[in-house]
């Protein structure tokens, strides 16, 4: 398999899968695993905004690692891009995880629901 057909089957998304993988962002205050836990956990608008911004920042990287392989650039060059975005996902999870510790735990644990 070439890399540019792997890239393609690897990174593309049909605007079907992504309109399902949508959510709404405006209820940000919701039961921990889908009405899994029995305390909720509230975010803050602009932690909503900055997690989002992130994400939107490492797609459109994303889409930019896609170009360069349909244009066939230098592999080297593709892998030091791919492990940007690695870098840029850990920092996203490192920062809801944060989150998570220091609000949802930290509250529930408050109000003795933990």
């Amino acid at each position: 398999m070439t890399l540019n057909r792997l890239a393609e089957e690897t990174l593309s998304i049909t605007p079907a899968e992504h309109s399902q993988n949508d959510t709404d962002h405006s209820n940000t205050d919701h039961p921990h695993g889908h009405g899994q836990s029995a305390h909720p956990h509230v975010h803050s608008e602009e932690s909503l905004r900055r997690i989002v911004n992130r994400l939107s920042r490492i797609e459109g990287h994303v889409r930019g690692i896609k170009t360069m392989v349909q244009q066939n650039s230098p592999c080297p060059d593709v892998l030091l891009q791919i492990a940007a975005v690695r870098g840029a996902i850990d920092k996203v999870a490192r920062i809801v995880l944060d989150e998570h510790l220091n609000e949802c735990i930290g509250r529930a644990c408050k109000e003795g629901n933990i």
